[in-house]
């Protein structure tokens, strides 16, 4: 009976993962900064006997030692989108797991899964990429039986993607085209990325790199037609020339929870489609099958007119 540690557990992938680990009698232990806010949550996540719940500081080194003490496999889901004064790129996406994988040599464990991104070695000027890389550089410098996750963009009913961009396009009576919406995207349903980070474990597959895609590449142009036509709206969609969207991001980095960033702006213009370079999920033996529009279709109806009684 293997033991788990998870590190980013709450999220959206940790919450399904933890469920399919427990299923598969793996005992999980999630870290959590915050367990009055998120310990509900992650307990009734998985069946029970099987999940240990630790609030802990993740870059306290003497709570790292004892987490890391009798673990077999570590799970590294932490990542964020936009920096704040508690929170920067480079402490999340590159201290941290570099911190990870030292302990993962010291203690000897069998696996190290690291979840980052696709597209992050294309885009240099992103300080977002550049952390990325640079952990994902050093946690291979440091610990052999790593294998690095990079999906495209990840959604499911518990997303920060579809259900911001509907929430928007039920609110917007038109909607700004950041390049014209050509960037292209290979979105994958949360659900096959955590079969695809069963398979690794079940079947101990240690790779250096892996690019996890869904079964379809879509511009951002199509996605956000496939989600109007999901909610049963029609939005005018217009080219927002370049100048004048980063004028207007400079205003909206203000707020608490910006929208969107200069640093998300420069992102988008690098695709976030399979790059042919790294294995893919396909190569290890996992074909996606769900495709974006009927997964979204399930969930949709929470922004249509009328909400659960709009369903057919």
């Amino acid at each position: 009976m293997k033991k788990v540690l998870i590190f980013g557990g709450s999220g959206q992938i940790g919450r399904h993962l933890i469920r399919r680990l427990t299923n598969k009698n793996y005992l999980v232990t999630v870290v959590t900064r915050n367990l009055h806010r998120k310990g509900t949550v992650l307990r009734l996540g998985g069946n029970p006997g099987y999940v240990e719940i630790i609030e802990a500081n993740i870059f306290n080194e003497d709570k790292l030692n004892d987490l890391f003490k009798d673990k077999d496999i570590c799970i590294n889901l932490v990542g964020i989108i936009s920096e704040n004064k508690k929170n920067k790129f480079k402490n999340i996406h590159t201290y941290f797991p570099t911190l990870l994988s030292k302990k993962c040599e010291k203690f000897k464990l069998k696996q190290f899964i690291h979840i980052s991104a696709l597209g992050v070695d294309k885009a240099k000027d992103s300080e977002y990429a550049k952390s990325k890389l640079a952990g994902e550089k050093n946690i291979l410098e440091n610990f052999s039986k790593t294998t690095i996750l990079r999906p495209s963009v990840v959604y499911s009913v518990d997303d920060n993607f579809t259900t911001n961009l509907m929430t928007l396009l039920s609110l917007l009576p038109v909607f700004p085209l950041y390049y014209e919406g050509k960037t292209k995207f290979s979105p994958i349903h949360v659900t096959e990325l955590c079969e695809i980070i069963l398979e690794i474990i079940e079947k101990c597959i240690i790779e250096k790199i892996v690019e996890c895609v869904g079964p379809e590449e879509l511009s951002f142009k199509e996605i956000l037609k496939k989600l109007l036509f999901s909610i049963g709206k029609k939005r005018i969609l217009f080219n927002l020339p370049l100048f004048l969207a980063k004028i207007i991001i400079f205003f909206l980095e203000k707020l608490p929870k910006p929208l969107i960033t200069q640093d998300q702006l420069t992102l988008l213009k690098y695709d976030n489609v399979i790059s042919n370079e790294y294995k893919s999920n396909i190569d290890i033996g996992y074909k996606t099958k769900l495709r974006f529009e009927d997964e979204v279709k399930k969930y949709s109806y929470m922004w249509r007119e009328g909400g659960e009684y709009s369903k057919k």
